[in-house]
């Protein structure tokens, strides 16, 4: 008997219940997981399977060895660093990635962050809803001091999509924009490029926007924190392996940096073991979690390009491979 083209979803709630997933039911019969988490869970769920489809899930020689049938597998997602590349080229499986569906929404969450910090909302919100402000003989209060984003120079790690979308956002804010290049290959001309310690010591605001590779991790260490200003801020929207976390502990704590927003973390979900899980002041340090990409339309496109990639791929065509 022909065996059916089985399609193995992982992590289905990775993008959220709230998003419809039934259009893979029309390329192959859909085996459906909520999280898949451990890599022994992989490997049994993914026994059958010709095409899986994950997200954090560890996808290497350990996982995918007994999978015989695995043809592709699909990220739901942009960053594949869950997945062995080389493992995979040698095996004859293909990998796709969505690239692009989140770019508006990571770009939008960076200046979330960085005005929720430089404005102080969190103190102001307060002070309003604790009955302050109602107590107060004036109308205005700014005891608390807040900057503009007009005339400061705003540094980027990581000029690709979401860095470019930034640049161009921070640049209709007043920024002066400037750009480090991790590889050294950039092609990017519209924007300032300068080294790491320049890019540290002029940033007021520094955002980073790099994937995580042997290249950025730790980027943001302890030495780099001394070099930075004490006025500046940094945000970081791209994978919470390129900031040590125990480092910027350090840095907040000592003034070395006046604040940080945080989407990602070094280990996720927040562990009580992180010390950055003892800064409880919004003023200094805000951490969402992982949700810059997940507006409802980046997910909806997330969705509908993971389709589209297997509909490319059963068709030989090559769609967003890595």
């Amino acid at each position: 008997m022909e065996k059916h083209l089985q399609i193995v979803i992982l992590e289905r709630n990775s993008v959220g219940t709230d998003i419809d997933v039934s259009c893979f039911e029309e390329l192959g019969e859909v085996v459906c997981y909520a999280n898949t988490v451990t890599p022994e869970e992989v490997r049994e769920r993914i026994k059958e399977a010709d095409i899986v489809i994950a997200n954090k899930a560890p996808l290497r020689e350990e996982t995918l060895k007994d999978a015989l049938h695995v043809k592709l597998i699909c990220e739901f997602a942009t960053g594949y660093d869950n997945c062995d590349i080389a493992y995979c080229k040698n095996r004859g499986i293909k990998v796709a990635n969505v690239v692009d569906y989140s770019t508006c929404m990571v770009a939008q969450h960076t200046f979330t962050l960085a005005l929720a910090l430089t404005q102080k909302l969190a103190y102001y919100d307060n002070y309003v809803k604790s009955g302050k402000y109602s107590a107060q003989d004036r109308f205005s209060h700014f005891d608390m001091p807040f900057t503009e984003l007009d005339g400061k120079t705003w540094g980027i790690i990581g000029m690709g999509h979401i860095g470019r979308k930034v640049a161009e956002i921070a640049s209709a804010f007043g920024c002066n924009v400037i750009f480090y290049s991790i590889t050294g290959n950039s092609t990017v001309d519209a924007y300032r490029q300068v080294d790491k310690d320049t890019l540290l010591a002029e940033s007021d605001f520094l955002s980073l926007h790099c994937p995580l590779s042997d290249l950025s991790r730790n980027i943001m260490d302890r030495e780099a924190f001394r070099k930075m200003k004490r006025s500046a801020i940094l945000i970081n929207v791209a994978r919470g392996g390129v900031v040590n976390n125990r480092d910027l502990y350090e840095a907040l704590i000592n003034g070395e940096i006046l604040a940080a927003g945080l989407d990602v973390l070094e280990k996720e979900p927040l562990e009580k073991e992180n010390p950055l899980s003892l800064i409880s002041d919004s003023n200094r340090l805000i951490i969402t979690p992982h949700l810059a990409w997940g507006s409802v339309e980046a997910r909806s496109r997330c969705v509908k390009e993971t389709f589209l990639n297997i509909q490319a791929f059963l068709k030989n065509e090559e769609r967003n491979l890595v």
